[in-house]
C-alpha cells in the first residue's frame, strides 16, 4: 500500500511508504488531509520531482476501471459502479406529473414551454449526462493525489444492427426490423403472426393487446419487451392467474449507452488535460492475454495504461456513486383511500446522514444504508455484505460525511493493518 503525498501548496507528489509517512506524521513535518485514500500534506519545503505516471481508464456504461502506474509498480487501482437508477427515476417524475395535469384541481398558469423550445447543442440525456460526469469526477480525484502526465482511455463503438443480424449490409442498413410498418405494435404483432403467444388461440378471443414483458418504465417500448397476448389472457395475467413463460429480450442499453458517452467523455477530457489518448478493446483484450492476467476491470485499465508487465497493487479501492438528493415529496405507490405516503425523512437522525462513512466497535467500516427514528441503523459495505442489520448510533464513529461517490478499501486486511498501526496517531 502506498501514501499519497501533498506539497505545501496541495499539488501532488510522488506517493511514500507507510513507514515513512509515520515518521513524517510523528515529527510534524506532514499533516493528514485524507483518510482513504490517504493522503498527508508536507509542512515543510521539499523537492518535487516527479515520474511519469499514466493514468488508464476503462471506460464503462456500469463500472470504471482505474489504474494508474509507473514502468514499475501501479500506484492507483479502483473500480467505480455508476448509477443506474436515473432512467427509472425519470419515468417516476413523468409518471407523476402526467398524473398531475389529469386531476380536477385549480388551474396553474404553464411556466415554461419546455415542449416548444428545442434543445440546446450538446444536449444529453440525464441517464448518459450523470455516468460522463461520474467519469470526469473521478478521473480528477486521481489527478488530486499522483501528479498523472498522461490519460489513456479505451472507448468502445457497437454496431448494434450487426450485433443483431451478422450478415447486415449496405442499404440495410437503412431498413431496420420496423421498416414497412406504421408503429411499432404493428409490427410486435405481424412477428408473432396476430396469434396469443400464451394461449394460441384457445381462448377464442379475437381481440389481440400487446404486453410490456417488463415494465414500460424499466424496459420501454422496444419490440424484444413486447409480446401479443389476447384481451383475456392480458386480464387473467394482471390478476395473478397465469404467469408468461417468457423474458425480455437481450436489451442493448449498455452498447448505446457507450456509443453515445465515448465521443463526449473523450471531447470533455481533452478539453479539460494536455496528454489525452485514445485505445480500443481489442488491443487491451490482446495485451491482457498475453501477459496471462485475469480478466477485470481494474485488470483492464492497467493494460490500458501501457504497463501490464507491472507489479499489481495489493491494495485497490471499490467506489459507488449514489444519490445525495431527493426532491419527492411523496412516493409513487398509491395507498388506500388515494393518499401516498411521505417520501422524505429527516436529513439527520440522530446527527448521522444517510451514507455516513462509520467505524463499528470491532473496527468495521461500513456505510449507513438504513436508519431508523429508534436509533437503530443498517450497516453495509459498498459490496452490499451486510456488517449489521440493527446497531444502535451510540455504538458508531462517525469517520466522514456521504459524499457523491463513495469509497471503501477492497482488500480489508491490509485496511486493518496500515489504519490501525500506522494513522491511528494521525487520526
Amino acid at each position: 500500500m502506498r501514501v499519497y503525498v501533498l506539497n505545501m501548496r496541495g499539488k501532488p507528489l510522488m506517493p511514500t511508504t507507510p513507514a515513512k509517512a509515520r515518521h513524517l506524521l510523528r515529527d510534524g513535518k506532514a499533516k493528514v488531509v485524507r483518510r482513504e485514500p490517504f493522503t498527508i500534506q508536507l509542512t515543510y519545503v521539499a523537492g518535487e520531482a516527479t515520474q511519469p505516471i499514466v493514468l488508464g481508464v476503462d471506460a464503462g456504461s456500469k463500472v470504471i476501471g482505474l489504474s494508474a502506474s509507473t514502468e514499475d509498480e501501479e500506484l492507483y487501482a479502483a473500480e467505480v459502479h455508476l448509477r443506474t437508477d436515473v432512467s427509472e427515476l425519470l419515468a417516476t417524475r413523468k409518471q407523476c406529473r402526467k398524473a398531475r395535469r389529469s386531476r380536477t384541481t385549480r388551474y396553474r398558469k404553464m411556466r415554461r414551454l419546455n415542449h416548444i423550445h428545442s434543445k440546446p447543442k450538446g444536449w444529453l440525456a440525464p441517464s448518459v449526462e450523470q455516468k460522463i460526469t461520474t467519469h470526469l469526477r473521478v478521473i480528477a480525484d486521481v489527478h488530486k493525489i499522483l501528479p498523472v502526465c498522461k490519460i489513456i482511455i479505451e472507448t468502445a463503438s457497437f454496431d448494434i444492427q450487426k450485433i443483431k443480424n451478422p450478415e447486415i449490409s449496405g442499404i440495410e442498413y437503412q431498413q431496420g426490423e420496423q421498416h414497412g410498418f406504421w408503429n411499432v405494435r404493428e409490427y410486435v404483432l405481424w412477428r408473432d403472426r396476430y396469434e396469443c403467444q400464451y394461449c394460441c388461440g384457445r381462448s377464442k378471443d379475437s381481440v389481440l393487446t400487446v404486453h410490456h414483458i417488463q415494465s414500460r418504465k424499466t424496459g420501454g417500448d422496444a419490440p424484444n419487451n413486447l409480446i401479443t397476448l389476447c384481451e383475456t389472457c392480458h386480464k387473467k395475467y394482471h390478476s395473478g392467474e397465469i404467469e408468461l413463460p417468457v423474458k425480455r429480450g437481450k436489451s442493448y442499453c449498455d452498447a448505446t449507452f457507450m456509443g453515445i458517452m465515448r465521443k463526449t467523455t473523450l471531447a470533455r477530457l481533452r478539453a479539460q488535460y494536455q496528454a489525452v489518448e485514445m485505445t480500443y478493446g481489442y488491443l487491451t483484450k490482446n495485451s491482457r492475454i498475453s501477459h496471462n492476467l485475469p480478466k477485470g476491470h481494474r485488470i483492464d485499465a492497467l493494460c490500458i495504461s501501457g504497463h501490464p508487465g507491472t507489479a499489481l497493487s495489493d491494495v485497490w479501492y471499490r467506489q459507488k456513486a449514489i444519490r445525495t438528493r431527493n426532491r419527492q415529496i411523496h412516493k409513487a405507490t398509491i395507498n388506500k383511500g388515494g393518499t401516498r405516503k411521505l417520501n422524505q425523512a429527516p436529513k439527520y437522525v440522530f446527527g448521522f446522514q444517510l451514507f455516513d462513512k462509520v467505524r463499528m466497535p470491532d473496527r468495521r467500516v461500513g456505510f449507513v444504508f438504513g436508519r431508523r427514528s429508534s436509533g437503530s441503523f443498517d450497516i453495509r459495505t459498498l459490496d452490499g455484505t451486510h456488517l449489521s442489520a440493527g446497531i444502535s448510533y451510540k455504538k458508531l464513529c462517525r469517520l466522514c460525511r456521504r459524499k457523491t461517490v463513495l469509497l471503501e478499501i477492497a482488500a480489508s486486511v491490509l485496511h486493518r493493518t496500515i489504519l490501525a498501526a500506522d494513522t491511528r496517531q494521525a487520526i
